[in-house]
């Protein structure tokens, strides 16, 4: 196998992102000591804009200027969060996913500055959040809480919760480790409690499907478990067809004997309708599995609650 003497890795440039390369380039440098990385950082129009991100397009607005950079020929590598991959339609055409990464924390946090948990939050506390899969949630299982629109990296949201724009936020429990401030969180929400997006907790590793001398070396860096979970929420994302204001939620979860389930729930915007599916895949493999569960939960009406929500 040729092994390239540069890897220029493209990335969004907030500092969530720079982290996340960073991991990367040091599992690299593990495996491949000779190999030198060079970061390529851009900012996204999703990073720019601080509106609805239907507006933009959806979860594109995170990766349209990365892949721009990956095809232009710009960068050898791209590193993505998989949640903000969109998975209704193909990578763009010339590129691939050539590695997942060993699977974070998929759980939400509560960020509250008095360290109070979730049901202890009194009638009206506002929360920070602009996630429609959180709002849904919120509003089925403790309705007296109020949501406040919040966009931004998960640094400058913290910004604005010390600035008295909400009064606590929800954030991802793996973004809050990236960037080194697990310690502002009150209280880790269960799977149960608040069911996690699709593909949370998963970078993915993204090359132009001609370069086969990166693909060669980065693929060594992918997780069989990581793979399979996201191959199969990933295609139930596919199937289902959901758009950016789509409550939608949901995991894949390896046992160590190999075992692969999906639990997946699409929620009405007010959290009054809620439909729930999980299925193991026995003999069925990843992309069967997520297209199977994503079956169960259009025979269930799912179809016609997403295309109700406007967007």
């Amino acid at each position: 196998m040729s092994v390239p003497e540069l890897i220029r890795v493209v990335t969004r440039s907030s500092p969530m992102a720079l982290a996340q390369v960073e991991r990367v380039r040091a599992e690299l440098a593990v495996l491949q000591p000779g190999i030198r990385t060079e970061v390529v950082p851009v900012t996204t129009s999703g990073d720019r804009w601080m509106g609805d991100l239907a507006k933009l397009g959806g979860k594109g607005a995170f990766t349209k200027e990365v892949d721009a950079a990956l095809l232009a020929g710009e960068a050898d590598l791209a590193v993505h969060c998989v949640k903000d991959v969109p998975a209704d339609r193909p990578l763009p055409a010339g590129t691939t996913f050539a590695a997942f990464l060993r699977r974070d924390d998929i759980r939400d946090a509560l960020v509250h500055p008095g360290g109070l948990t979730l049901d202890e939050l009194p009638a009206g506390t506002r929360i920070g959040t602009s996630s429609v899969r959180r709002i849904a949630q919120l509003a089925g299982s403790h309705p007296r809480l109020e949501c406040v629109p919040m966009r931004g990296n998960a640094n400058r949201r913290l910004e604005k919760l010390a600035a008295g724009e909400a009064d606590a936020l929800l954030l991802a429990v793996s973004g809050l480790e990236r960037i080194g401030r697990p310690e502002v969180i009150s209280e880790v929400l269960s799977e149960e409690t608040m069911c996690p997006p699709i593909g949370a907790g998963i970078l993915a590793l993204q090359c132009r499907e001609d370069d086969t001398t990166t693909i060669d070396v980065v693929s060594a860096l992918g997780d069989p478990a990581a793979h399979r979970e996201t191959t199969a929420e990933r295609m139930f994302l596919h199937v289902l067809q959901g758009h950016c204001n789509s409550p939608i939620a949901g995991y894949a979860r390896s046992e160590r004997g190999g075992d692969l389930s999906l639990r997946a729930k699409v929620f009405t915007p007010d959290g009054k309708t809620v439909l729930n599916a999980h299925e193991w895949a026995g003999p069925l493999d990843p992309a069967t599995l997520g297209t199977s569960v994503a079956v169960a939960l259009l025979r269930q009406g799912a179809r016609e609650l997403i295309d109700g929500i406007a967007h």
